[in-house]
């Protein structure tokens, strides 16, 4: 999707103008893909907009980071208050916001010991990543040829900049083949994640999405999701999922920042129901409580003031 401009993008410490945030070409990250970061929405409320689940966004890229041995100059708190920041500055009532950071510009080579780390946070409005109607007609997956790095390879409980070479490869593949998304396997044929989503297949009643282990991200929507599963009295845990168990799934679904709640309506040219009743209750509940429309998930949502 085009990136519309805002105002302000926040950068090592302050806010600059949206054109004057530019970086050099022989900048460390550029050439060796470490650098780490977030993707957040904030969500008109009838108090204003308000981030969902912002200070957890902020402690995965802490976390993202220290995997990487990369020392952040920011603490969480200060960073929360930087992307309210850039949110207010915008002036826009809802948005996507992408925290990153990155090796800066002085080194070149492999060592990062001697780099600076610079942080940016920027944000622009962005609609449905899968389309505005992914939840209601669902969307079509295609397995991907790419298997999914696993941890001795490129860690994937870090939201890396370079583990996302892995994730466009099967993107690209999948939209050239004509389909909307990709699903990816690890090295034992489990399913892992899509390209930017976590995987929840309903099996016998129950709904299962695959853990840390098989290759995925530890999703905040995903544990969003599984609390929202869990209340509506839905038998929902992390397992694996085996290639065969997606193609008889009673229902499927991806969740993730950009994608929201989308439903599947075929993999691999096998259809799966569509929407599947846990996947729309799921779905309509989770978009009342990104927008502070549910008591018992208030705290979900940070208020910009």
């Amino acid at each position: 999707m085009p990136i519309t401009p805002t105002s302000k993008i926040w950068m090592n410490g302050e806010l600059i103008d949206w054109d004057d945030a530019k970086i050099h070409v022989l900048t460390h990250s550029l050439h060796y893909g470490m650098g780490v970061f977030e993707g957040i929405r904030a969500y008109e409320t009838d108090s204003g907009p308000a981030v969902f689940r912002l200070t957890e966004h902020i402690e995965r890229l802490h976390n993202s980071a220290k995997i990487l041995m990369m020392d952040m100059p920011y603490s969480v708190e200060e960073l929360v208050t930087a992307t309210k920041d850039v949110v207010r500055a915008s002036g826009l009532e809802s948005c996507y916001i992408r925290p990153i950071a990155y090796y800066g510009y002085g080194e070149m080579g492999l060592n990062t010991l001697p780099c600076s780390v610079d942080v940016a946070i920027a944000c622009w409005p962005w609609g449905a990543y899968l389309g505005d109607d992914a939840l209601t007609k669902g969307i079509r997956l295609k397995t991907s040829s790419w298997t999914r790095h696993d941890h001795n390879t490129m860690p994937p409980a870090s939201k890396t900049t370079g583990n996302y070479v892995n994730s466009s490869l099967a993107k690209v593949e999948a939209l050239k083949a004509g389909y909307d998304e990709a699903i990816m396997l690890n090295r034992a044929g489990l399913v892992s994640e899509c390209t930017g989503e976590n995987v929840f297949v309903a099996r016998h009643g129950k709904l299962l999405s695959p853990p840390l282990s098989s290759g995925a991200l530890e999703g905040i929507t995903q544990s969003s999701v599984m609390t929202i599963a869990r209340d509506l009295g839905f038998e929902t845990e992390l397992g694996d999922i085996a290639r065969s168990d997606v193609y008889v799934a009673e229902e499927m679904f991806l969740c993730g920042t950009a994608a929201e709640v989308s439903a599947v309506n075929s993999v691999d040219d096998r259809p799966i129901p569509c929407p599947g009743p846990m996947t729309q209750a799921i779905g309509e509940e989770y978009h009342k409580a990104i927008r502070g429309q549910t008591d018992r998930y208030k705290d979900w949502v940070e208020h910009v003031g």
